[in-house]
């Protein structure tokens, strides 16, 4: 009987041996698997040769906190390749108008120069300039918007009435550039809730868009959904594209491949975070040549 329980003693004896034995191979298996996954060396699971539930737990554990370590990782990258390139284009829309201008002015020092040629010059100087201006002020502005500095107030806004205003100050651009305009707004077009002086900012920044970059024809039109008032701006845009019609609310991004310093992709980014801090929606799309921009405007 003594025997048989000293038998059984060393059995329970080595049998916990092996397991210590195997549970600390497995240690170091997951130590090893750790360092190559902080190195980058890896990116699969961490994984366990000894069934034991405590230590699989734990390596489940671990493995969740490194796939969020590796998560964040990838955001991290995102982003700073995001800010090098929205730092490359800022840079590029500064030097483009920069650089014209101090070509003119290197003109404008010849003392030969016609008092014709002079006032030329110092017109392309002028636009330059303001190109300039509405660069920053957007960068500026979007800025703000995006880090909630812009206050937005809470009020009910006539759409109809702040879009015929819109169209009223923009008529010349639009005359100027051959593009005809059709408006379809009903009657008793009930107001909206938002920021009246974001509302006039997103309308403005519409119609900007269509008489730069449309041809032949604005359409624009309102109408009553439940909860909503909707408004469509649509134009041609025969060399636009689907991704440009995807990206076309990207900060920076425009269908200008040139970047001609004309078209600083900012003016719809602005758009889409103005409307969505009103708590509306905003989308675009692209049909048969045909570049529409859709606004939902709650209304409550």
């Amino acid at each position: 009987m003594q025997t048989a329980l000293i038998v059984i003693l060393i059995l329970v004896c080595a049998i916990l041996i092996l397991d210590l034995a195997s549970l600390e191979r497995g240690l170091r298996r997951g130590k090893k698997q750790i360092r190559e996954q902080m190195e980058g060396k890896t990116s699969a699971r961490l994984t366990t040769s000894c069934p034991n539930g405590a230590a699989e737990g734990l390596l489940e554990a671990v493995n969740d906190l490194l796939e969020l370590r590796q998560q964040e990782g990838a955001d991290y990258r995102r982003k700073e390749q995001d800010l090098r390139r929205q730092i490359a284009d800022v840079s590029h829309d500064l030097r483009t108008p920069l650089t014209s201008i101090l070509g003119y002015l290197q003109l404008l020092e010849d003392d030969s120069l016609p008092p014709d040629r002079r006032r030329e010059y110092l017109e392309v100087i002028r636009g330059r300039a303001a190109t300039l201006q509405t660069l920053i002020t957007s960068f500026y502005d979007l800025s703000r918007i995006e880090g909630g500095q812009w206050k937005l107030e809470r009020e009910q806004v006539d759409l109809a009435r702040e879009l015929g205003d819109q169209l009223a100050m923009a008529y010349e651009q639009l005359e100027g550039q051959g593009i005809r305009v059709e408006v379809s707004i009903p009657e008793g077009l009930p107001p909206v809730w938002g920021d009246r002086k974001a509302v006039v900012r997103v309308l403005s920044n519409l119609l900007t868009n269509a008489y730069k970059h449309g041809s032949d024809h604005l359409t624009i039109r309102a109408w009553q959904e439940e909860g909503a008032v909707v408004t469509a701006f649509s134009n041609a845009a025969r060399d636009m594209t689907g991704e440009d019609a995807y990206h076309v609310f990207d900060r920076f991004y425009t269908a200008d491949r040139t970047r001609s310093g004309q078209n600083t992709g900012l003016g719809m980014a602005i758009v889409k975070a103005l409307v969505e801090q009103m708590g509306h929606r905003v989308e675009a799309s692209l049909k048969d040549g045909e570049f529409t921009v859709t606004v939902r405007w709650k209304k409550r």
